[in-house]
């Protein structure tokens, strides 16, 4: 059941860089064009962006997308 960690790691780097970026939920889900509510659930690690959600927040959070996979993928523990 790897799935549920993975999320939940994705969901903790999104949370940091959001974070470091000093945007609310709100806030990053108005600058990548998706939900306030798809936010916090990325974050608890209860959905998984899709690729184009993926680059949409890398670029709201002026960071590349490969690093948001990077820090995710050091994170995961299956």
């Amino acid at each position: 059941m790897a799935t549920q960690p993975l999320q939940n790691a994705f969901g903790k780097v999104l949370r940091e860089y959001r974070l470091k970026a000093g945007f609310s939920q709100e806030g990053l889900a108005d600058e990548a064009g998706c939900d306030r509510t798809f936010i916090g659930m990325l974050e608890r690690g209860q959905r998984q962006p899709t690729l184009e959600t993926l680059f949409k927040l890398s670029k709201a959070l002026n960071v590349a997308a490969a690093t948001l996979v990077s820090r995710t993928a050091s994170e995961w523990k299956e």
